[in-house]
């Protein structure tokens, strides 16, 4: 575990609320005010789903919220940072935790759970078709050996995949994965009501397994993108070594940033040729902003924050 670190907690429960996510969403706010976290949760009728950061001891006391508010079922993953891993905390009200075009009619009738220790033994198993669910921008640095990339640019383009390459295979064993296990669930729920038989997927996620698994028994290749400031996770779970383009948001090496195309705070060579000339314009004053705050050692909203300039921040916190 890494010293002096902010907890990083992925979680979410598909379970059905009704309109209780209003109520919900104010005592979660409250409680995430009161404890200086930051991050997102998404309520809707159909559950929660979250990533939120934290001292220790704030993260604790909003799992335990989570437990009086009934959320007894939450898949839960933890990691780590040394400096916290996002800028504001946004509490949101969606029509589904974890989008889909409300085409799931039953998201709690999902595929069969595979346990991370588990994993490896079954998607050795040649006949298990292996089905990342993520995105092109993710899988681009990193995902399990021998599995297939449906090459989305976001998850509701995933039914479409389903329907154009998967309706022949509805009778063969599919292993799914992704991030934190929640679009598994989404779209394993979708292919059981398409008639699909042997629906598997990876317990907990990516994050999971990298946290039960030792690295040197690991079928993962290179890093995993995460959704908040680390943009991405080693074996270990440390921080990554990719960054943020801040042009076009999508993940970029070391090996990109020594591109003529890359500008820090402005593009990569994913975006250069496609931003307009004002919108780059528009970002460099924004660095240069940044800039600025660093030169003059001042906080800015989009500063990289220590547990120790955190709590010199939220000292009057609990």
């Amino acid at each position: 575990m890494i010293k002096n670190h902010f907890t990083v907690v992925s979680f979410y429960e598909f379970k059905n609320i009704k309109t209780k996510y209003l109520k919900f969403k104010d005592e979660i706010n409250k409680t995430c005010i009161d404890y200086s976290i930051r991050g997102t949760v998404i309520l809707s009728k159909e559950g929660i789903n979250g990533t939120l950061s934290g001292l220790d001891n704030s993260i604790n006391s909003f799992l335990l919220l989570l437990k009086t508010l009934e959320f007894n079922n939450l898949d839960v993953k933890y990691s780590y940072s040394k400096t916290i891993p996002f800028y504001k905390l946004k509490i949101k009200i969606k029509s589904e935790i974890v989008p889909f075009g409300n085409k799931v009619k039953n998201p709690v009738d999902t595929g069969k759970f595979i346990e991370p220790e588990e994993w490896n033994k079954f998607v050795e198993d040649p006949s298990v078709l292996v089905l990342d669910v993520r995105n092109a921008y993710e899988t681009r640095i990193g995902k399990f050996k021998n599995s297939t990339d449906p090459k989305t640019t976001n998850f509701t383009e995933f039914e479409q995949y389903i329907e154009s390459k998967l309706l022949n295979k509805k009778d063969q064993p599919i292993a799914m994965y992704c991030t934190g296990g929640i679009r598994c669930e989404k779209a394993s729920a979708y292919m059981i009501q398409k008639g699909f038989k042997n629906i598997f997927q990876l317990k907990g996620g990516i994050l999971k397994y990298l946290e039960d698994t030792n690295p040197e028994n690991s079928l993962w290749e290179n890093e995993c993108f995460v959704f908040d400031n680390r943009v991405s996770v080693k074996q270990d779970l440390s921080p990554g070594t990719y960054e943020l383009c801040k042009g076009c948001k999508n993940p970029i090496s070391k090996i990109e940033k020594a591109s003529f195309k890359y500008e820090i705070g402005v593009s990569c060579l994913n975006c250069f040729d496609e931003r307009t000339d004002n919108q780059k314009k528009n970002s460099r004053e924004r660095q240069k902003q940044i800039d600025l705050h660093q030169l003059k050692g001042k906080a800015y909203p989009f500063d990289k924050l220590d547990t120790y300039q955190y709590k010199k921040i939220y000292k009057n916190k609990k």
